[in-house]
């Protein structure tokens, strides 16, 4: 919120009827820097916070997992492979690090701000409003096509992950007996072969999202298509003022600089 700072809308304002005073716009200026390093402040106390949050979350996960492992039989413990074991307490636990430290705070944060920015359209005025959620839907198709398949390309990252996991755990295990029967090279082809499927898989499901994430990366913050024409439009039949149209950029411009990387919060 403190990164949108709406005092900028005053000064066009001032300034575009005439009214600008040099105290009053120095006044305003002010505080505009105090927002500005109050946002960073704020945002690296979140950032601690939700960080030593995520930290203890992930250890108390993998203490509670171990001790669920200890307490199984052995007969359990012993149908699954070693790399499974690995993969389902380092990957996979640390793999909510990114949604508990990162999504959770900076989406909260961007979302507010964008709301923050769409009501402020909509008191200066509703058409304009109206013209900045234009690109969403074409966002939302674009985006939309990166599920095409997604259930078998997940299956396939999972598959070949633990046979990695597998193939690693067993090569280094075996590393003594592999050297001493002079199956060096076999046994390296398999980590090999393994390594490359594992990353085979990630890269086609990459590739196959490229396109619909770099479409809807660059449709959602392009609000001004809809902003421009229709407030051009209004402006040439009069029934918009020149300052209402520049605070409305002026507040689209604002929010862009503040979001963190989230074109949905544009």
């Amino acid at each position: 919120m403190c990164g949108i700072a709406f005092i900028i809308i005053q000064i066009i304002t001032a300034l575009v009827n005439g009214t600008a005073e040099l105290s009053r716009c120095l006044i305003l200026c002010t505080w505009m820097a105090v927002f500005c390093v109050l946002r960073y402040v704020l945002h690296s106390i979140s950032t601690s916070l939700s960080h030593h949050a995520t930290f203890y979350v992930l250890s108390n996960t993998r203490i509670r997992l171990l001790d669920k492992l200890a307490a199984l039989p052995l007969g359990a413990v012993l149908d699954r492979s070693s790399g499974a074991y690995k993969n389902i307490i380092v990957e996979h636990v640390d793999s909510i690090e990114t949604t508990l430290a990162h999504l959770l705070p900076e989406m909260t944060a961007n979302i507010a701000g964008a709301l923050a920015v769409l009501a402020v359209l909509f008191l200066e005025d509703w058409r304009m409003g109206f013209s900045m959620l234009i690109v969403i839907p074409l966002g939302i198709l674009c985006f939309m096509s990166m599920l095409r398949g997604y259930s078998e390309k997940f299956q396939r990252t999972v598959t070949s992950t633990k046979a990695l996991n597998d193939t690693a755990v067993e090569y280094i295990s075996g590393i003594e007996v592999i050297k001493a029967f002079g199956q060096s090279k076999t046994s390296y082809a398999k980590v090999v072969f393994a390594a490359k499927e594992g990353a085979d898989c990630f890269i086609d499901w990459m590739r196959g999202s490229l396109f619909g994430q770099v479409a809807g990366m660059a449709i959602f913050p392009s609000t001004l298509l809809g902003i421009l024409p229709v407030g051009c439009l209004l402006y040439m039949h009069r029934t918009l003022s020149a300052e209402t149209f520049l605070a409305v950029i002026c507040a689209f411009f604002r929010r862009y600089a503040a979001a963190d990387h989230c074109p949905f919060l544009y």
